[in-house]
């Protein structure tokens, strides 16, 4: 309802929530093929490959343990300024079961990752309790958003891993954004996402990682952590950083032929 009384329509005279009618999935191979892939080591890669916006800037863990991993397939939500002649937040609860916010939900297979755009925002609780609990139960993976949560120890009690900004009290459309489309390119702390994309996070972050590249980045990545590794072990041993980091020359064919007595092991 208008302030003045009158009717002018609202989000209830808008069409039907906007969103992407199919969108290809990653393959099962594409997931496995990026589970050992640190958010770090594919940022890299990818930066390498001249794909230099994949750092999904502001979201950190809201679990803080040191194995927080999560590799899947991105599912987005989309959310928009609130106009008082489109959305004002009024009656929120009987309108929100209307938006994107429930259709995302419903659109979660096993394995997705929901990644939500709200700008940053300090204010808007995009999800609480219900609602991922209801993701847990549908498959998904994790959640990155691009702005706050609310009702934060429920959630880490589910055991969902999600990255967010911080946490608020508000509910989703108390304050300056309501859910306005899903599964459409959503643009998440400084990086363009897209139905289908693959996530990758931990402990530094999230990063988005093309379907096309994530089989060639996969394999790079693991030579590139299975090198640093090695590299480490020398370093704890007393070598010089700068004989092994990065490897090359002498340390390089050392290297080689540590795998090679590994694999013959």
């Amino acid at each position: 309802m208008h302030p003045t009384g009158e009717n002018h329509g609202g989000y209830e005279s808008m069409r039907a929530p906007v969103h992407t009618a199919s969108y290809t999935r990653p393959t099962a191979r594409m997931v496995e093929a990026l589970r050992d892939v640190s958010a770090a080591t594919a940022c890299a890669k990818l930066h390498q490959m001249g794909i230099t916006r994949t750092f999904i800037d502001g979201p950190v863990p809201l679990h803080r343990e040191p194995d927080v991993k999560v590799t899947g397939g991105a599912v987005t939500l989309q959310f928009l300024p609130q106009r008082e002649d489109v959305f004002n937040g009024a009656e929120q609860e009987d309108i929100e079961r209307k938006t994107p916010l429930w259709g995302v939900l419903e659109s979660v297979r096993p394995g997705d990752v929901l990644v939500v755009s709200a700008h940053g925002s300090h204010f808007t609780g995009c999800l609480g309790d219900m609602l991922v609990r209801y993701f847990k139960l549908r498959g998904g993976a994790g959640i990155v958003v691009d702005g706050r949560v609310r009702d934060a120890a429920r959630i880490r009690e589910l055991g969902v891993p999600v990255w967010c900004t911080g946490v608020t009290p508000h509910y989703a459309s108390q304050t300056e954004l309501f859910p306005s489309a899903f599964n459409v390119p959503v643009g998440v702390g400084g990086s363009l996402v897209t139905p289908g994309d693959l996530i990758v996070a931990d402990e530094d972050g999230a990063v988005v990682v093309p379907q096309d590249k994530a089989v060639p980045l996969a394999e790079d990545s693991l030579l590139h952590q299975d090198r640093e590794a090695f590299a480490r072990l020398r370093l704890d041993q007393g070598a010089r950083l700068s004989d092994y980091y990065p490897l090359s020359g002498e340390s390089l064919t050392e290297y080689r032929a540590y795998v090679a007595s590994r694999t013959a092991d």
